[in-house]
């Protein structure tokens, strides 16, 4: 699906928020940025637009890669980061170069590494410390669905681990969008009935249009824009799925108990051949795993 089209299924899917004209201004502009296929994050560094840029090149070798990457030493200690955790070094063996640590990773999580660095600054960025809680949050949501994904995914048949991850980490990234443009309109950030609905129902194919702007690849965008559609049907498991289980998880984390109701009529669950005896065992049993993955995220 295109820019384009992503604007136009917003339009059709989405109601207007209550909260009078300047909700309606708000949403007004939102689908307009998103069909012209303005859809940046702000303070996003000029670093990890470069590693997207490179890594649009199936035939990119590592050491180009590696190249990109030390130009920066923060994303640079993202990467190694990753690379020496306990999810991908399952040897034990520390890596020191960069060539190495992006070999180790490949290419989906140097990605996700860029992504993570790059998040991490626009928390930090002056001029949206006025939603730095909301930012924040939305992180911890983030490396804890990521984490969630990479777990189920490791225990599932035929499913990328590290695009699930990576769908994981960008399943928010839609109302982090939203948040940072609200963040310039002080009206709408005070009409927080109309803000949450607006994120509700735009940020699934706000996020997808920023991830079809990156050029990540299709599945992955898919993934996010689809993943609350619970009555999706599909012939086999896939990303998508694992990223509508990791997030329906996510929200039973301390209470396990509930998932068991909750899940019912889920097809995702089904796909996966997921119970939740299994679903508690992850949450439960795979808390150390989950914990660390966390962590190597910079969460």
């Amino acid at each position: 699906m295109t820019i384009q089209n992503s604007a136009t299924k917003m339009t059709e899917d989405t109601t207007v928020p209550s909260g009078g004209s300047v909700a309606f201004t708000f949403v007004a502009e939102l689908a307009q940025e998103v069909s012209k296929g303005r859809v940046e994050l702000p303070s996003f560094p000029d670093v990890a637009v470069r590693v997207r840029k490179v890594l649009a090149d199936e035939d990119v070798s590592n050491d180009q890669i590696a190249r990109v990457v030390s130009s920066d030493a923060g994303l640079a200690a993202r990467v190694f980061t990753l690379a020496n955790s306990a999810a991908m070094n399952r040897g034990g063996r520390t890596v020191t170069d960069l060539k190495s640590a992006v070999n180790r990773i490949g290419h989906n999580n140097v990605r996700t590494a860029a992504v993570s660095f790059a998040i991490a600054q626009l928390r930090r960025a002056a001029e949206l410390r006025h939603i730095a809680k909301e930012l924040e949050q939305l992180w911890h949501e983030a490396t804890m669905v990521a984490a969630l994904a990479h777990a189920l995914a490791s225990r599932t048949r035929g499913i990328n681990v590290d695009e699930s991850m990576l769908a994981g980490l960008l399943h928010n990234v839609g109302k982090i969008y939203i948040l940072a443009r609200a963040n310039k309109h002080a009206t709408f950030l005070k009409e927080p009935a109309a803000l949450a609905q607006v994120l509700r129902d735009w940020h699934a194919n706000v996020g997808k249009a920023i991830i079809d702007n990156w050029g990540f690849p299709e599945h992955i965008a898919e993934a996010v824009g689809e993943h609350e559609n619970i009555d999706r049907t599909v012939g086999h498991p896939d990303v998508t799925d694992i990223l509508t289980v990791a997030v329906m998880m996510s929200g039973f984390v301390g209470h396990e108990t509930d998932l068991e109701l909750n899940m019912q009529g889920v097809k995702a669950f089904w796909r996966l051949g997921l119970d939740n005896e299994k679903c508690v065992h992850v949450l439960k049993d795979c808390a150390d795993e989950i914990a660390l993955l966390r962590t190597a995220l910079g969460d």
